[in-house]
């Protein structure tokens, strides 16, 4: 019913509409063939009243020689002005020699020896032998003190033996025309002009600066051509101002002379819309009434469907936040413990490393420390996913970085497997944490691995783009690096294509992946303001892209790893503040590795109390979620006031205050950490001794 309340209508509406269409185009069709019978008829009296003038002069000056006409130069003149002052659309009457000498004209000339019109083309064809009226195109005065543009209908003198003895011609202003056209056009895309068989236009309305003959391609010139003495016709974009219109003309008489008027089809169609408009006021009312009463029944089922769908779309999205959420929660509040834990067995493997050193104990040293680094690696990548891994971010200039990491990712793939690596030479910088970016492309490095078991080709390249909000960009404005990875393996289904970002999700067998890859990637590119989008048909590949925000800071120096070590130096003493005791325990053990005296405190308060009495020391070592009441960032702080020269290092598992830490220009040591990074950690500290610490300076 409802579409039949609308289809009916409709069909009927547009068959009235289909009539009145034709209706209208009859109707400019015969406002067209009125408007030509009108300025057929002015035109026409127009040029015979030309060829009249003509006739007219001729009797004067019959059988008088150029000699005499020029003695008799102020009779003629009269006379000829009277002539042309009693007839408005004349302009002026010259008569000239075979030279082409003006011999009279209406407009008294006070030396006519140099007035000439030789040069002139309607000269030039009647001395060559054309017979009849010839009327020339549009031109501008030479002399005789006139300025407005003409056009001249001429004709061959010839003396009694009927030789060519000159011409004598007529000249019409255009404005005469063009002010009666401007009289009968109603309305602006209305269009009458005057035109020769060659495409000039003599007059035209509305006047043109400047007006090109037509082209011999246009429907005018073909059908000139063809000898068509009237017509009507529509032309889709006119030469002149490339406006639709539809078009009649006619010639005059004998002349090759051709009267044009046309209609604007907009103002065509602007007619039938107002007719159609008048129809609707009254139709349309009464079909929306129709529709309206038997779609509200309709919309209110469809309401129902609608509601319940989206229900279920935003219970599916809450559910996902909520699975998500609960990770991140989950992740972070074991993470600490976790970490201490990994921190308490990393340690330990060290030290026993120096006590047991056969050949069984050494292998199994080595399965407690790989699974010490998988335990770890898990955490950071459950936290980097959930956004809550303390990031370092430094500027980093990719074109110089990615080549860098060429060699580190090829050592993670196969010999069978070509990798390529490319960037722009500059202008490619970044400000990410450099070892968040190089364990995503390792993650993606693996996932390509592992997608092309007969080898493959795996290509990175980075260059800086501007997105404009789109939803495949997950609505990101601004300045961008996107990093291209792509491999040609064996691609992803299109039904797990949408789950390959969610943390414990893989397609791999049980056993070859733990799910966390792809989860990392995404989490870095969005805790580092950007985003991750991912691309792949079944048997072509796949292409993942790190949209990461684009930095115009200078890139960081690269620090030097291969500065002196300092184990086995005497290097002063530590307040270690540390509330496990057995974490106290490693870390002390490792001080005492490189050569330090340790002072141990279980909080932050008896850690003040010891640098306010107790003998001084050289570096406060302290983790940052502490019992008491005062965290190991607010110690930080308050050392900082009191001692401002001494170095402060933090550490953690895991503290959502850590990047505040970091923000504040602590150096920050993630747990669980070994003798190396300690040790680069203290040489930083060092190293910024009595100065204030950049801004986000990190390490581990």
């Amino acid at each position: 019913m409802m579409v039949a309340s609308v289809v009916l209508p409709a069909v009927l509406f547009a068959f009235a509409s289909w009539l009145s269409y034709r209706h209208e185009h009859a109707v400019a069709d015969d406002r067209i063939e009125r408007s030509l019978d009108i300025i057929h008829e002015h035109a026409l009296k127009v040029f015979q009243t030309g060829e009249r003038a003509i006739a007219e002069v001729e009797e004067v000056i019959r059988g008088m020689p150029d000699d005499a006409m020029l003695a008799q130069q102020a009779r003629l003149h009269e006379r000829l002005k009277q002539i042309v002052d009693e007839v408005p659309q004349f302009q002026a009457i010259v008569v000239t020699d075979r030279a082409g000498h003006v011999s009279a004209a209406s407009t008294l000339l006070s030396d006519m020896s140099h007035a000439s019109v030789a040069d002139r083309p309607f000269f030039q064809s009647l001395a060559g032998g054309a017979e009849g009226t010839v009327v020339s195109p549009t031109m501008t005065p030479r002399w005789g003190g006139l300025t407005d543009p003409f056009f001249t209908l001429s004709r061959r003198r010839l003396s009694l033996d009927g030789a060519f003895s000159g011409i004598i011609s007529v000249a019409i202003q255009p404005r005469y025309f063009e002010e009666f056209y401007g009289l009968i056009g109603h309305s602006s895309g209305d269009l009458y002009s005057l035109v020769r068989s060659d495409g000039t236009f003599l007059a035209r309305h509305p006047s043109r600066s400047s007006d090109s003959p037509l082209e011999p391609s246009t429907t005018l010139r073909i059908s000139i051509a063809r000898g068509v003495q009237r017509a009507l016709y529509t032309v889709p974009r006119s030469q002149s101002d490339s406006v639709e219109r539809r078009i009649g003309y006619r010639k005059l008489s004998d002349l090759p002379v051709y009267v044009v008027a046309g209609i604007a089809a907009s103002a065509i169609r602007a007619e039938w819309l107002s007719t159609m408009l008048s129809h609707l006021i009254f139709g349309l009312p009464a079909t929306l009434l129709l529709f309206t009463i038997i779609g509200v029944a309709l919309q209110r089922t469809r309401r129902l469907y609608a509601e319940a769908d989206r229900r279920e779309i935003a219970e599916d999205a809450l559910q996902q936040a909520q699975h998500l959420k609960a990770i991140g929660q989950l992740t972070g509040g074991v993470a600490h413990d976790f970490n201490n834990l990994l921190m308490i067995i990393s340690g330990s493997v060290q030290r026993l490393r120096r006590e047991l050193v056969s050949d069984k104990h050494t292998r199994l040293l080595d399965m407690i420390a790989n699974a010490t680094s998988r335990g770890e690696s898990l955490t950071r990548q459950l936290l980097t996913f959930s956004r809550r891994q303390t990031l370092t971010p430094v500027v980093i200039e990719l074109s110089e970085r990615l080549p860098e990491l060429k060699d580190m990712l090829s050592r993670s793939l196969r010999d069978d497997i070509s990798i390529t690596v490319s960037a722009p030479q500059q202008g490619c910088a970044i400000k990410v944490d450099p070892s968040e970016l190089e364990l995503a492309l390792l993650n993606l490095a693996v996932n390509a691995r592992d997608a092309m078991p007969t080898g493959g080709t795996l290509s990175i390249n980075a260059k800086p783009v501007l997105l404009k909000g789109k939803a495949v960009e997950e609505g990101l404005r601004g300045e961008f690096v996107a990093i291209r990875v792509a491999d040609s393996g064996s691609g992803i289904a299109p039904d797990a294509l949408p789950h390959v970002f969610e943390p414990f999700f893989t397609t791999k067998d049980v056993g070859k992946g733990t799910g966390l890859g792809l989860s990392q990637v995404y989490g870095f590119a969005k805790q580092s303001g950007g985003t991750a989008v991912i691309s792949s048909k079944v048997g072509r590949g796949t292409v993942i892209t790190l949209f990461l925000p684009r930095s115009h800071e200078v890139p960081a120096r690269v620090i030097a790893l291969s500065e002196p070590a300092l184990v086995g130096k005497p290097a002063g003493t530590v307040l270690l503040v540390e509330d496990n005791a057995e974490v106290a325990e490693v870390t002390g053990a490792y001080f005492e590795q490189l050569g330090y005296q340790v002072k141990q405190a279980t909080n932050a308060q008896a850690a003040l109390e010891l640098l306010a009495s107790g003998p001084p020391v050289d570096l406060v070592f302290s983790d940052i979620l502490m019992p008491g009441g005062m965290t190991g960032l607010e110690l930080g702080r308050a050392v900082g006031e009191r001692h401002p020269s001494l170095p402060v290092v933090l550490a953690t598992g895991y503290s959502t205050s850590a990047r505040e830490a970091v923000a504040q220009g602590f150096i920050v040591l993630q747990k669980p950490f070994d003798l190396i990074a300690l040790e680069r950690a203290l040489r930083e500290a060092q190293r910024w001794k009595g100065a204030v610490p950049p801004a986000q300076r990190a390490t581990g």
